[in-house]
């Protein structure tokens, strides 16, 4: 199985009983009480008017991260995560088919927390929900409840950049850090952190460039245009939340680059801190 896979492919396997499909999907809305402006809610609502059918709900914002913490998607320990894919179903023999309803970046933060425990069979829907609807595929409002599996945790811990080595990388031309958020937060023209800007020596390639006007990600030549670095290079992805950061992540590693981390608390982190060093770019 590739790493990306179409709707037609996930048609033809969707009965196969190894085969884990999961809804990833976070929704994100206007929030006047939050300093943001914004809050992200689960997806399992609209999970349950109709998803692919076979597919379980990952949820981000219950059980694969850690509850009442100030960074919002904060890392469970590999091992609680392991135990929570499980749970869904997810074992050392699946393999596993991510998806979400709106740009990639939660299914692609579910594939790169499942790459971080040790678990590589496991692909993301291109296109995401619109991909399965739009080709005639019917939705399905049946809950799907697998029966519990096991997962080996066998963690890696280079695929997870903190702010130690990220704040060690600035003055370290041999490391790449990328800024994936638009680039009227990168300049620092826009900001929902306590500060605009970005991390000092950032590049800035926009997460949401990687997609094209359908949600499906650009082909390969068109992908490794945007991303002429060093192929043995230490590149450390970020966004807000890791989120957008681990799409990113997961066109690298597509790529060939082998030496990938994401920065999982990205500004949240950064920006509550002055003495993190931060630029603003002016056009």
């Amino acid at each position: 199985m590739d790493t990306l896979v179409s709707a037609e492919w996930l048609k033809k396997h969707i009965n196969e009983p190894d085969l884990v499909v999961l809804d990833c999907t976070v929704v994100t809305m206007p929030d006047e009480d939050d300093p943001r402006g914004l809050t992200n809610v689960s997806g399992r609502p609209d999970y349950e008017l109709g998803h692919i059918p076979n597919a379980g709900f990952a949820d981000l914002k219950t059980s694969l991260c850690k509850k009442n913490d100030p960074i919002e998607f904060d890392l469970l320990s590999p091992e609680q995560f392991c135990t929570e894919m499980g749970k869904l179903g997810v074992g050392d023999d699946s393999r596993v088919v991510l998806y979400d309803a709106n740009y990639t970046g939660w299914a692609a933060r579910v594939w790169w927390m499942l790459r971080w425990v040790g678990f590589d069979n496991v692909a993301i829907l291109d296109g995401g929900l619109s991909a399965w609807t739009s080709t005639g595929n019917e939705l399905s409002l049946e809950p799907v409840n697998r029966t519990a599996n096991f997962l080996t945790c066998k963690p890696r811990a280079a695929l997870i950049a903190d702010h130690d080595e990220v704040l060690a990388s600035i003055n370290n031309k041999s490391v790449v850090v990328i800024d994936t958020l638009p680039e009227p937060f990168y300049r620092g023209e826009m900001s929902i952190y306590p500060r605009a800007g970005h991390i000092t020596g950032a590049v800035n390639i926009d997460s949401l460039s990687l997609l094209d006007n359908k949600g499906y990600f650009h082909s390969q030549n068109i992908l490794a245009a945007m991303h002429e670095f060093d192929h043995n290079a230490r590149i450390i992805t970020y966004c807000g939340g890791g989120i957008i950061a681990s799409t990113e992540a997961f066109v690298l590693t597509r790529l060939g680059f082998n030496n990938v981390a994401v920065y999982m608390a990205s500004l949240e982190e950064w920006t509550a801190d002055t003495s993190n060093p931060m630029e603003i770019s002016y056009s």
